[in-house]
């Protein structure tokens, strides 16, 4: 997967949450990616946000930064 469709990916789950308060929204996007995200993806979403982190929805770089990144990976 490139990281345009994970990018799409993350930001169509922050939308989903988006309407939710603040706290409820960060942790059902956080919740979501640990339930339903392979590791590797999530690891691959943690180094992108270090990276660059371009195009991710407020809530999705919030998540992602709760993320860790295998060393090296950043």
């Amino acid at each position: 997967m490139d990281d345009a469709k994970m990018v799409h990916q993350a930001n169509q789950i922050a939308a989903y949450f988006e309407a939710y308060p603040q706290a409820r929204a960060r942790e059902g996007v956080l919740d979501h990616l640990h339930k339903f995200w392979p590791p590797d993806k999530r690891a691959r979403l943690a180094a992108y946000l270090a990276g660059n982190g371009g195009g991710l929805h407020p809530l999705a770089a919030w998540a992602a930064a709760q993320l860790e990144a295998p060393a090296g990976q950043d």
